[in-house]
């Protein structure tokens, strides 16, 4: 698989010989004293590209992944978008066959980003913007072949939220000429945006979809209100614990669903067959992630010739970061929706749990922009992928969102197909 694997020329950029076929890059980014970024480039590969193909003629999209302090560089890469999967198994369905990708380990901490001091990890999501964007504009510097090209941020879960920031950051840095670069949209995945409305909706949710009786949805729902009560009292550490404790009442009234899917149990039972003739049966999220773990730290760190260990999901950044975590990012979205010319997408999956798409709709169509009103009144019409129905697409200029079937909350992973359509329907002129 890492065998010598011989690539046309990307138009005077040479790419590095990394992990499995194709051209690469990859680098620290000292974004702050002490506070070091890792980012890994893969140019677009085509599995059935042209003698002439050039990369260099393909937007580039930049990963931000959630948690905070889940890795780009492993978890969004190898369980989801990148060109191989844990086992070292090319993945047809993969965004570098259409797409460069660039892989940010995200908050400094996170993979195979890591600081010096505790002092360095980032204090909020401003901090986390402000060092998205440096080393952004270090990989430019780098890089200047892809201040021309045409660049899209792809933000999950609480990745979305920590996107939206740096998008309105990166577009004013843009139009300065503080940065030169292509800054053209940005695609929320299951985002992580309104906390308290995620929250109150799971109540509601698992009871209509019958994960949960009466007397079990009022049982989260007296959860849930400690958390709006502590929204209202600006006590974020008080509301971050209020969800984490909703989320073990959850496991407790319904059998241990996941909070990615629920149609995967997290107990002994078997699983729960997804009736689709693409999806015959989910994955458990957790099922290989001490494979993951180990994969990355051996074969990947030896590909890349790295010496800092990978860390999967740091928990020392989420214990910076816990009172930061429930703060809404909506003003935000509102701020790119009125004030930017940047394309706005947003996908929710019908199965997810932790940012349930009710919970997404509500802020959603609680949005203060000036096409608010077109937007909520557009008719909301079927989008489908090789003839398969995929979901629904509500859409009005610059902004769509889109209700995604048979896909918990790792859409990316559950209906790659849809995924897909959906990033080729952004980048499209």
């Amino acid at each position: 698989m890492n065998q010598k694997f011989i690539q046309p020329q990307l138009n005077n950029v040479e790419g590095k010989k990394g992990f499995g076929k194709g051209e690469q890059d990859w680098s620290y980014e000292e974004v702050r004293p002490g506070a070091h970024m890792f980012w890994w480039l893969y140019y677009a590969n085509p599995p059935n590209k042209s003698a002439n193909f050039n990369a260099l003629s393909k937007p580039l999209v930049i990963w931000i992944h959630g948690g905070p302090g889940s890795s780009a560089t492993g978890y969004g890469n190898f369980e989801e978008i990148g060109p191989y999967d844990l086992f070292g198994q090319y993945r047809n369905l993969t965004l570098v066959n259409d797409y460069n990708v660039l892989f940010i380990d995200n908050p400094v901490g996170s993979g195979f980003s890591y600081v010096d001091n505790e002092s360095a990890y980032a204090q909020n999501n401003a901090q986390i913007a402000r060092d998205l964007l440096e080393c952004i504009k270090r990989f430019l510097q780098k890089i200047p072949a892809f201040k021309n090209i045409p660049t899209y941020i792809f933000g999950e879960s609480y990745g979305a939220k920590m996107g939206a920031e740096l998008a309105t950051v990166w577009y004013k840095a843009q139009k300065c000429s503080d940065v030169q670069s292509k800054l053209k949209g940005i695609l929320l995945g299951s985002p992580w945006i309104s906390p308290i409305d995620t929250v109150l909706s799971w109540p509601q949710f698992l009871l209509n979809t019958g994960i949960v009786d009466t007397a079990g949805a009022r049982r989260i729902e007296s959860s849930a209100r400690k958390a709006d009560e502590a929204v209202k009292a600006e006590n974020w550490k008080a509301a971050t614990d209020a969800e984490v404790d909703t989320l073990n009442t959850i496991g407790q009234v319904s059998e241990n669903i996941t909070q990615f899917n629920i149609l995967i149990e997290r107990s002994s039972h078997a699983g729960v067959q997804n009736f689709t003739t693409r999806f015959p049966k989910p994955p458990k999220p957790a099922e290989h992630w001490a494979e993951l773990v180990r994969f990355v730290n051996t074969d990947v760190k030896r590909a890349l010739g790295l010496t800092s260990n990978w860390v999967m999901d740091s928990e020392k950044v989420a214990e910076v970061l816990w009172s930061d975590i429930f703060k809404p990012g909506v003003n935000f979205v509102e701020e790119l929706l009125n004030e930017t010319n940047l394309k706005v997408y947003i996908y929710n999956g019908q199965l997810d749990l932790i940012c349930a798409l009710p919970g997404t709709l509500k802020w959603v169509e609680n949005l203060k922009w000036k096409y608010d009103d077109a937007w909520k009144n557009a008719p909301r019409v079927p989008f489908s992928v090789d003839g398969i129905l995929e979901g629904y697409v509500k859409a009005y200029k610059k902004f769509k969102m889109f209700w995604v079937f048979r896909a918990g909350h790792l859409t990316t992973t559950d209906n790659p197909y849809a995924t897909t359509a959906i990033v080729q329907d952004l980048t499209s002129a």
